[in-house]
C-alpha cells in the first residue's frame, strides 16, 4: 500500500497524517505477519532511525482506537497487530508463535446462526473471532 493510500485512511478516520503514523501503518501492512511492536520498530528504523519505541506504542494505540488495525494476543501473551480489519479468524502455531489469517464464510455463517439461536441475555455481539491453536505437522 502506498503512502497516499495510507494518508487517505488516516484522514478518513480523522487522524493527523504524520510520517510516524504512515511508517507504522505501512510496516504492519507490508510485514503482513501480525508483527509485534518490536518487529515494527525494527522494520521502520531502517528509514526512520530516530523513532522512539514510545512513539510506536502511542501510534499503535491510536491506530487500534480508530479501528485501522486490530490487536491479536498470542497464547504466550504477546501482543501482535493485524492490518486486516475485516472480520476473520486466526490460526496460531504454538510451536513457532506464527499467526495466519483464516477466512471461511461457512464457518462465519455457522457461528452467527449458533449465537442467534443461543440469544445471550442482555448482550449484543459485535464481532466473533476464533483463534485456532495447534501445531503444523510435517508430512512426507
Amino acid at each position: 500500500m502506498k503512502a497516499e493510500e495510507i494518508s487517505r485512511k488516516l484522514i478518513d478516520k480523522k487522524l493527523k497524517v504524520t510520517p510516524q503514523r504512515i511508517a507504522i501503518l505501512e510496516a504492519i501492512i507490508n510485514l503482513n505477519n501480525h508483527p509485534t511492536a518490536e518487529n515494527i520498530v525494527e522494520y521502520i528504523r531502517k528509514n526512520h532511525p530516530n523513532i522512539s519505541v514510545a512513539t510506536v506504542y502511542k501510534v499503535l494505540d491510536a491506530l487500534v482506537d480508530s479501528r485501522l488495525i486490530k490487536k491479536v494476543k498470542t497464547e504466550r501473551d504477546i501482543m501482535r497487530y493485524d492490518g486486516v480489519v475485516e472480520s476473520h479468524h486466526h490460526i496460531y502455531c504454538s510451536d513457532s508463535d506464527r499467526i495466519e489469517d483464516f477466512n471461511d464464510n461457512e464457518l462465519n455463517e455457522l457461528l452467527e446462526k449458533y449465537f442467534e439461536k443461543k440469544k445471550i441475555p442482555d448482550f449484543k455481539i459485535e464481532d466473533i473471532k476464533l483463534q485456532i491453536i495447534g501445531k503444523y505437522i510435517k508430512t512426507k
